[in-house]
């Protein structure tokens, strides 16, 4: 009788450390999951985070995440990602993958890809011109007043195209004067994968 009540004992307190084991050994997977989670999500720039430091990023490999706000209606190959707010902007286009899915607009997305240096001088500004003259402007968005999006996020203004470049003019002249760089950098990303978060 003894004997059994001290097996019953030990089963149960085998059965304890068993569960208390497991249980902590549950937690330490998830524990680790939740680490290798944020890690994962901390390799990916915030869209501000990028904006103030893309000059020197320029050309190399980043990864970003964003809340897509826009696909260009024409071909679905570019994409925007704002971060804390609409004045902080970066376009994303597909390059060799193709159209991106109508499913990134308004969803988080995490794009993979090289940031590019888009530089708009005295001579990028001719070269417009000379292209309305001769008929050939490349039109985005709404007719000659451009896409709506790629204008806020270049802090465009105007509603032709005489008027952006106008203001892109001014806006060189004053970049010049302040900091003696004659030319406006947009930095855009040249995506190699991207992911829909949520």
């Amino acid at each position: 009788m003894k004997m059994k009540r001290f097996s019953g004992l030990l089963a149960l307190a085998l059965v304890v450390t068993l569960t208390a084991c497991g249980g902590k050994s549950s937690k330490s997977t998830a524990s680790s999951t939740n680490e290798q989670v944020t890690q994962v999500e901390s390799t990916a720039l915030e869209v501000d985070k990028l904006l103030e430091t893309a000059a020197d990023l320029a050309d190399q490999t980043i990864t970003v995440e964003g809340i897509c706000t826009h696909i260009c209606e024409h071909g679905g190959r570019k994409i925007f990602l704002m971060g804390s707010d609409d004045t902080k902007t970066i376009r994303v286009e597909s390059g060799s993958m193709g159209a991106f899915s109508n499913e990134c607009v308004n969803s988080i997305v995490e794009v993979t890809g090289v940031l590019k240096e888009d530089r708009i001088d005295e001579a990028y500004l001719v070269s417009w011109e000379a292209s309305i003259a001769e008929n050939k402007v490349e039109q985005h968005g709404d007719g000659e007043a451009g896409c709506s999006t790629e204008k806020q996020a270049r802090g465009e203004e105007g509603n032709t195209d005489a008027e952006r470049i106008a203001d892109f003019r001014k806006r060189i002249a004053e970049r010049e004067a302040s900091t003696g760089k004659a030319y406006l950098s947009f930095y855009f990303i040249e995506a190699t994968s991207y992911e829909i978060q949520s």
